[in-house]
């Protein structure tokens, strides 16, 4: 009986054993690291410092245990910069840097935002001085304020708040001659504790960091975010402007069709929005836009002619159109280099000279065309066939007619069987309706619906 009571003890003692190795296994899968791996390799701008926000968003949805960013920068915006490293700070989970070569000026100060910094060989960090437009060395505001943060940044995460400083003024550390910054390579990070150690590659980082069996998710942009990148190509960028100036001429030119306009508008927005959504548009210069559109639009629907309105409007979205481009703070350009303004005014120039030989190329066939003389005025009036000219008829001021034609504004009206040019003094009138002469402009008469 004993020898029985063995046997069927095993099959149960085997069950219990498998149970345990896949409960073990189960929660050594739930325990399992998850690794969280960003980019940095251009200039620190708004787009940069869109990208961070949006990773880290991200990093939080999936419930990463590390955030590791590889950087590879020559520095860039102080204001951006400054944002990302405050984001870093606050950030509750352990956050870790490869400098992959280069961590310079803004890198420097994102770099010592992190928990830890790892170095390639051959690397650098440091050369933090704010330069201005022109290469040079900017006022000693900015150099205080920079200098302050890359010592405050330091000091929260243990590291040498002097040599910081020394990154930005040469004065700090009396090693230096007057006119050097303090750059660190791989060797002399690691000697004065500023970096935890070298590596030549992220998976040689995770191993330092125990993490080489972690779960590593790599973070890419949504297609949403490619859409708004590809926008804020310059090429793509140039056909918008071209879409925009186009619209906006032809739109001037046959006042009233409509389709031109809403060309431009749509072009517009998908100009804007990618730089406003990336931090290069300001509220003010999108503003300055808008105002620019309702000008044009007050030109070609309410003031007769073309004027003071619509050269107004055009030069408003030009404006824009440039300044957009322009990384620059409130109208100040202290950091914004002559070689960058000088890029965005060729790109809306390319795009504007472009319209204009689209115009050229294109005019005469569009006015030829079938959907165009549907909706605007663009046939020649003998007298022979009944037309008058508006030029001495002031004897019709005051006399009701007809819409001859659809009047957007301009059209023609027939008044005691004979055909006037003539302008709607507000909106449109439609064929048929009756309309009264209140007034008489150089080449048309001026009406009202009754």
């Amino acid at each position: 009986m004993k020898s029985n009571a063995k046997i069927w003890q095993w099959p149960s003692l085997l069950l219990l054993a498998l149970l345990f190795s896949f409960t073990a296994a189960r929660a050594q899968e739930q325990q399992r690291q998850k690794v969280f791996i960003m980019e940095i390799g251009s200039e620190i701008d708004p787009r940069t410092n869109r990208y961070t926000q949006l990773a880290l968003d991200e990093a939080t949805r999936v419930e990463a245990d590390h955030i590791l960013l590889k950087l590879n920068t020559y520095g860039g915006a102080v204001n951006d910069a400054d944002a990302i490293r405050l984001r870093l700070l606050e950030y509750p989970k352990p956050i870790y840097v490869f400098i992959d070569k280069n961590a310079a000026s803004a890198g420097a100060l994102i770099s010592i935002a992190c928990d830890s910094i790892y170095m390639a060989p051959g690397a650098n960090i440091g050369a933090a001085t704010v330069v201005g437009a022109d290469g040079q060395a900017a006022p000693g505001k900015y150099q205080s304020y920079m200098r302050s943060i890359m010592r405050s940044t330091a000091e929260a995460n243990g590291r040498n708040p002097g040599l910081a400083e020394a990154m930005v003024d040469a004065a700090v550390d009396s090693t230096l001659s007057a006119d050097q910054v303090l750059t660190l390579t791989t060797s002399e990070a690691i000697q004065h504790g500023f970096c935890e150690g070298q590596a030549n590659n992220i998976d040689e980082v995770l191993q330092k960091l125990n993490l080489q069996d972690a779960e590593i998710i790599r973070y890419e942009l949504s297609t949403t975010n490619k859409v708004i990148s590809f926008f804020l190509n310059p090429v793509i960028s140039g056909i918008l402007i071209l879409i925009i100036i186009g619209g906006l001429w032809f739109e001037l030119q046959t006042p009233g069709v409509g389709f031109p306009l809403i060309a431009a508008i749509i072009a517009g927005v998908l100009y804007l929005t990618p730089f406003y959504l990336n931090g290069l548009a300001e509220h003010w210069e999108v503003l300055l836009f808008i105002v620019g559109l309702v000008l044009i639009g007050l030109e070609v629907f309410v003031v007769p002619g073309f004027g003071v309105t619509g050269i107004s409007g055009i030069t408003l979205v030009f404006l824009s159109l440039l300044l957009i481009m322009v990384n620059n703070q409130a109208f100040d350009f202290t950091f914004v280099s002559s070689e960058r303004l000088m890029e965005s005014l060729v790109s809306v120039l390319l795009g504007m000279i472009s319209a204009v030989i689209i115009v050229v190329l294109t005019w005469n066939r569009v006015l030829g065309s079938r959907a165009l003389r549907r909706v605007t005025l663009v046939n020649t009036f003998d007298s022979k066939e009944g037309y008058r000219s508006s030029n001495s008829v002031e004897h019709l001021i005051g006399k009701t007619g007809i819409a001859y034609t659809r009047m957007a504004p301009s059209g023609r009206v027939m008044i005691d069987d004979n055909v006037y040019d003539a302008q709607a003094r507000d909106g449109f009138i439609e064929k048929g309706d009756s309309v009264q002469v209140i007034d008489q402009s150089t080449f048309a008469l001026r009406v009202k619906k009754v």
